[in-house]
């Protein structure tokens, strides 16, 4: 936990590009977190819970849409230290990419969401 700390200080003050990325990782999942909580619908018997393999939409419970924030969650705050533990290992480019791939996956995962939603 202390080298967490010290790489968590090192990122404030050398690396501010980074931290902005883990900022905007952090408030995309909570989005995302959020979104999901407004809209989950527990009255619904069967809600759509994601595409089909011809490109309809599958029908099921709407406990399935808890996924979403399982995934909030890991995506906003696992994935920060995984971010800070690449870092320590292998730099601050690959943290980077890591916190892009990332934000870009949170944004994906809105957009699905969204898109469920209004077809249920």
């Amino acid at each position: 936990m202390k080298t967490y700390l010290e790489d968590l200080k090192k990122i404030y003050k050398e690396e501010r590009w980074m931290l902005v990325l883990m900022i905007m990782n952090l408030v995309f999942s909570i989005v995302l977190l959020v979104y999901g909580v407004i809209k989950l619908n527990p009255n619904a018997v069967v809600v759509k819970v994601g595409y089909g393999d011809i490109g309809g939409y599958r029908d099921g419970s709407w406990v399935d849409m808890i996924s979403f924030l399982i995934l909030a969650i890991i995506f906003g705050i696992v994935h920060n230290f995984i971010a800070v533990k690449l870092y320590h290992r292998r730099g601050a480019g690959m943290a980077k990419f890591f916190l892009i791939t990332t934000t870009m996956l949170i944004a994906g995962a809105l957009v699905v969401l969204i898109r469920l939603q209004k077809e249920g």
